[in-house]
């Protein structure tokens, strides 16, 4: 119907500016007609005043007379020395003056309304007179627009048949062309929820695009389904084992009568609770990535961030006797961003550093500075390290280098606030345990 109402309006509107033209030219035509008819009147009166010497008309002449289309004509005639021969008594008169040589047209007023006017002269001898025979032959105005408009009528009957006839066409052309789009929605509709798969009905070369556009939504739709259902599955086998260790203690607390060992079970189920907790921490924060991505994007110092953070996590990694530092840069280094999730990032290399770190490792180094245009952020630890032939498996999610340490999501979080900041990460080769390198542009 979008379709149908934008293509007739121009149509209508060139159909009212023929109208409008035609109605002028069926104007200029009968008034060009009438003009002829007149013209043809008085030739023929002219004619038999003449061979008559003034007697009387012959039956043709009055029959063409009588019969002038569009209307009655009317008809005055004066011999030599402006005797009145024949005709009606007073004719209508011009404003000004006309010139005998050629027939003259003009408009008068006979009898209180208007009438079109042709007067000629020319010699000619009736008996024994010799001399100049005046012709007036006048017709009503009103008469002539009658026609014109019955002229007009008929080409706007005709153009207005033309125009319904054309909405027809026009509004069967569009039903008949966008009937694959028709089609192709029904079979839309009729799939199945669950069908992601591809269109593979044959369609017009003209909605191919569409189709197109189409299969890709629906891979990309298939993709973000299968990804977040493999996550949704990842997480519940993860979330499974803490949710089991917390049980397990918290069943076992009872028993423990001893205080010594009464202590231990709830140390043990406080560290297991803050386990499932950070690890649920993470998944919302992937899922938040995922969905949301950067929400808040200011303007914040990497280094005050850094620092910030360190003091957060220093209390944890010093229990742990191992050298915590942070050198930050001598200048502020502002990068854009949203500083939670960024923060979120330090904070998972930080943690994984203490995880994954092995009993040997005995410091943990933060540094900011700025390498060209860049701020970049390093994490060092002199720990177990991650071998190159590992990094890939080491940033999948639920990635783990080694069985029953961390949730293997740390590194993968950071990859992704990363990518979302526009920004990189990578392993650095060192000789000994694992330096994590953050690029923010600045």
């Amino acid at each position: 119907m979008r379709l149908f109402l934008l293509i007739l309006p121009p149509l209508f509107l060139v159909s009212i500016v023929l109208g409008i033209w035609r109605f002028e030219v069926a104007q200029r035509t009968s008034e060009d007609l009438f003009d002829r008819s007149l013209l043809a009147a008085a030739l023929a009166i002219s004619r038999d005043v003449a061979i008559s010497e003034g007697d009387a008309l012959s039956p043709q002449t009055r029959r063409l007379v009588s019969n002038a289309g569009g209307g009655e004509i009317f008809y005055h005639v004066t011999g030599p020395g402006g005797i009145y021969v024949t005709g009606y008594a007073y004719p209508p008169r011009a404003e000004t003056p006309t010139s005998p040589e050629e027939p003259q047209f003009f408009v008068a007023d006979y009898r209180g309304e208007p009438v079109r006017v042709m007067r000629m002269s020319e010699t000619t001898t009736i008996g024994n007179l010799t001399g100049e025979t005046a012709v007036t032959v006048w017709q009503r105005v009103a008469d002539r627009d009658a026609f014109a408009a019955a002229l007009a009528l008929r080409a706007a009957a005709l153009m207005a048949g033309l125009m319904l006839a054309l909405a027809l066409v026009v509004w069967f052309g569009v039903q008949i062309g966008l009937r694959p789009l028709n089609d192709l929605q029904d079979a839309i509709r009729r799939r199945s929820p669950d069908d992601l798969g591809q269109i593979r009905r044959p369609v017009p070369k003209e909605v191919i695009g569409i189709v197109a556009t189409l299969n890709r939504l629906f891979a990309q739709v298939r993709s973000s389904f299968e990804a977040h259902q493999a996550f949704i599955s990842d997480a519940a086998h993860q979330l499974r084992n803490p949710a089991s260790a917390l049980l397990s203690l918290a069943e076992t607390l009872p028993e423990a009568r001893d205080p010594a060992r009464r202590q231990a079970h709830e140390q043990a189920l406080i560290a297991a609770a803050r386990k499932s907790a950070r690890l649920a921490n993470q998944l919302l924060s992937l899922e938040r990535l995922r969905y949301e991505g950067v929400r808040s994007v200011k303007r914040f110092d990497l280094t005050a961030l850094a620092a910030q953070v360190c003091r957060d996590q220093g209390p944890a990694v010093l229990s742990r006797d191992i050298d915590f530092e942070f050198f930050p840069s001598p200048n502020p280094l502002m990068v854009s961003g949203d500083a939670v999730l960024v923060g979120e990032a330090i904070t998972n290399l930080i943690e994984n550093a203490v995880t994954h770190g092995g009993l040997d490792m005995t410091k943990i180094t933060v540094r900011t500075l700025r390498e060209g245009p860049d701020a970049v952020l390093l994490v060092q630890d002199n720990g177990a390290g991650i071998p190159d032939n590992q990094a890939d498996t080491a940033f999948r999610r639920f990635g783990q280098l080694r069985s029953g340490e961390g949730s293997g999501l740390g590194l993968s979080i950071v990859q992704d606030v990363m990518q979302r900041h526009n920004g990189s990460v990578e392993l650095l080769p060192v000789s000994l345990g694992t330096t994590v390198r953050l690029s923010f542009p600045t």
